[in-house]
């Protein structure tokens, strides 16, 4: 995951979602030429702001440089508009040579046969795979298939307004539990007279961590990994939390959007990617942090490194420069130097050491993704099956609209099940 600058996240979630159906290859394909000073001409795509354009496109220059036979035309749009743009080429047969991707897509995508396989280019030596960080060694593997190499890597956090924590007295350190942090919850209720938490119960990512904490996920690789039993009780006791005042009032979030409730001071707290955090300094006005991920038992996080990665696609006639230009984007150290954080912290090693932030958020998330590393909490991702970006837009808005009191938990969480199946059935 990476920022979607500009776009509210249900909003995206919902666009690419329906952009995505019926994506399939069936027309003739349409790769990528040669230039007339035989350099081979390949097609990078991606999504994002333009200040990611211009960082792309300079290590682009910086490339072709050191690859003088190949040339990389490049093209990027919003996200929803990339995937809309993406899904037309992919149903005509010409999609871009590499794009940059995301887990949600990978099952889809690899089902449609849209996706390169990387391990051929990787045995070629075309395709460097080492020196990745713990936890991105084999990020984007599906049944013996290379779909994916990660250029960064995020995992889930919950940012902190420090002032208020600090107020209250709050221990979040690596190892406390669900208990710990409902406690403080209520002392800052109790202290500050503010909610605790913006309200976690539409997050997708968020309960895959419950629920990995207690044996189970969210996904198989097949379809969902639970069920209306573990759900309800969940989202019963989100309502209840939101009536209490503990988590904050979801008519105030709504209507702020799409500013975040912590940094506008309506709550304390909030779970998202972490490197989504560097938000909340330029939005707020008080002093924000990483806390870790509570858990069950004090040890299991069920926690694991997202990412952006880079995917190459099954239509292109020239995987080897791909394969060539995807290990450059993912180990030269020069990229690092140009692309900071935009894209989650470096995947590899020495991209990591390549570049030492300067601004305190990125300096928090780095060390954050550390102190996770070296505790030992992360564990693989689980690769989510076709359809999974529809079924997270929808636990987002089915969420979100039970805590505005349009529907009740019962009905919230079938009506959940119900386009769950839907969605999972028609990819």
């Amino acid at each position: 995951m990476s920022r979607n600058e500009g776009m509210d996240r249900r909003q995206l979630l919902r666009l690419a979602g329906l952009s995505a159906a019926g994506v399939g290859l069936t027309a003739a394909g349409c790769g990528s030429g040669g230039g007339s000073n035989g350099a081979v001409t390949i097609r990078h795509a991606w999504w994002g702001a333009d200040d990611r354009a211009k960082k792309v496109q300079e290590c682009v220059r910086l490339f072709e440089k050191k690859h003088p036979k190949i040339k990389v035309k490049t093209d990027f749009q919003q996200y929803a508009d990339f995937w809309k743009k993406f899904n037309t080429q992919a149903a005509g047969g010409n999609p871009p040579d590499v794009i940059q991707n995301a887990v949600t897509f990978l099952r889809k995508y690899e089902a449609k046969n849209v996706l390169l396989d990387l391990n051929p280019q990787a045995k070629k030596g075309n395709l460097q795979l080492d020196g990745f960080r713990s936890g991105l060694e084999k990020f984007a593997e599906i049944d013996g298939k290379l779909l994916g190499v990660p250029v960064g890597s995020n995992s889930m956090a919950l940012v902190i307004d420090e002032k208020v924590y600090e107020k209250a007295g709050i221990d979040h350190s690596l190892g406390w539990t669900w208990d710990d942090w409902y406690a403080g919850l209520r002392k800052i209720k109790s202290v500050s007279h503010m909610a605790g938490d913006s309200g976690p119960h539409g997050i997708m990512y968020l309960y895959d961590l419950i629920l990995r904490q207690n044996g189970k996920a969210f996904f198989t690789k097949d379809g969902m990994g639970f069920g209306e039993a573990e759900l309800l009780p969940y989202w019963t006791e989100s309502l209840a939390r939101v009536k209490a005042g503990i988590y904050a009032d979801q008519k105030k979030v709504e209507q702020i959007k799409p500013a975040s409730a912590l940094a506008k001071g309506i709550s304390a707290g909030e779970f998202t990617w972490d490197n989504f955090s560097v938000r909340y300094s330029a939005e707020g006005k008080s002093s924000y942090g990483l806390a870790p991920i509570p858990s069950t038992d004090g040890k299991k996080t069920g926690q694991y490194l997202g990412s952006l990665m880079l995917s190459g696609t099954a239509r292109t006639k020239h995987p080897a420069e791909v394969a060539t230009f995807i290990s450059f984007m993912t180990h030269d150290p020069a990229v690092a130097r140009i692309m900071g954080y935009d894209r989650g912290v470096p995947a590899t090693t020495a991209q990591f050491e390549a570049f030492q932030p300067a601004d305190a958020p990125s300096k928090a998330i780095g060390a954050y993704e550390t102190e996770i590393a070296d505790a030992g909490v992360l564990e693989p991702i689980t690769p989510h099956p076709a359809g999974a970006d529809v079924v997270e837009a929808a636990f987002l808005r089915i969420g979100s609209d039970m805590s505005l009191g349009k529907s009740s938990p019962q009905d919230s969480v079938k009506q959940f099940f119900s386009e769950a199946k839907t969605a999972l059935a028609s990819n």
